[in-house]
């Protein structure tokens, strides 16, 4: 398999073609926890057996909300590691879509759907909690195949990690572009998915979910409305399975991104970043 140290050199170039000026984040799990970075306040993980019994302290499992992408975008802005646990988990849907947690508990069906009357206001992203339930069967989350799940820019990978996928933030121009490099390295033409789910299930969850089903699709992700917050206007995910992206920066030479059709698309890129005053 090509590690993440074969291609490192190769990689400013291919995100400077692509036209993008943030790294993309690689995320993989591991048996250490960063000497450096910051995770989520250490909490007690419920379970549906403590669910079903009613000894869940919710107050306390809520007390130290956080998101994993509000934590991704920490990490984007600081430029430090960002990591899980079974203990430090953020959310209830973090346990669960990144392997911490299985199944989930029903009071998060009811929380995705519906909610409990008096009780628990719902998101109301799917009908009712029998759906939410079929989804979450649907999606069904790789159990975390170690104690951590670390996201980190490539540049600060070490030279025996690799991820196992590597996620990009972007506007449409630039994600158009991966759009289309994913076929042309795959030869797929359904090579990128967006399916629904929370934003963390879309960067790390179906990823795997697909690995599995022996299936290399891209995902394309951002959608979910209660992450948006911690993405910038007009701003979407694509987390690319890392075998498509050492394909990507061994071949995008090959590609449409050396051809003239690109370069004008780059002059785009370069007016939006005006537009958001990033430059």
């Amino acid at each position: 398999m090509v590690r993440l140290a074969d291609i490192q050199a190769e990689v400013p170039g291919f995100l400077e073609i692509l036209g993008l000026t943030e790294e993309p984040l690689g995320m993989f799990y591991t048996q250490v926890a960063p000497a450096e970075g910051f995770s989520p306040q250490s909490a007690v993980l419920p379970n549906v057996d403590r669910e079903a019994a009613g000894e869940v302290d919710w107050p306390a499992t809520f007390a130290n909300f956080a998101c994993v992408i509000g934590l991704l975008w920490r990490a984007r802005k600081l430029g430090n590691p960002a990591y899980f646990d079974q203990t430090r988990f953020g959310c209830l849907g973090g346990a669960f879509y990144l392997g911490f947690l299985k199944p989930q508990l029903d009071f998060i069906a009811h929380y995705v759907s519906t909610g409990i009357p008096d009780v628990l206001e719902g998101e109301c992203y799917l009908e009712s909690p029998e759906v939410t339930r079929r989804f979450f069967a649907a999606i069904d989350p790789r159990p975390a195949p170690a104690p951590f799940c670390v996201f980190k820019s490539l540049s600060r990978f070490g030279p025996e990690e690799t991820p196992e996928v590597v996620i990009f933030f972007a506007r449409g121009e630039v994600m158009g572009g991966l759009h289309q490099l994913a076929t042309f390295v795959t030869n797929d033409f359904e090579a990128v998915a967006s399916p629904f789910g929370a934003g963390c299930s879309n960067i790390v969850t179906w990823p795997l979910k697909y690995l599995e089903q022996g299936r290399l699709k891209a995902v394309l992700g951002g959608w979910d409305p209660s992450d948006r917050k911690f993405l910038k206007p007009d701003e979407i995910t694509l987390a690319v399975p890392w075998e498509m992206f050492a394909r990507m920066v061994k071949r995008y030479r090959e590609s449409f991104l050396t051809r003239p059709t690109w370069a004008l698309v780059k002059k785009k890129i370069e007016l939006s970043r005006k537009v958001w005053k990033e430059t």
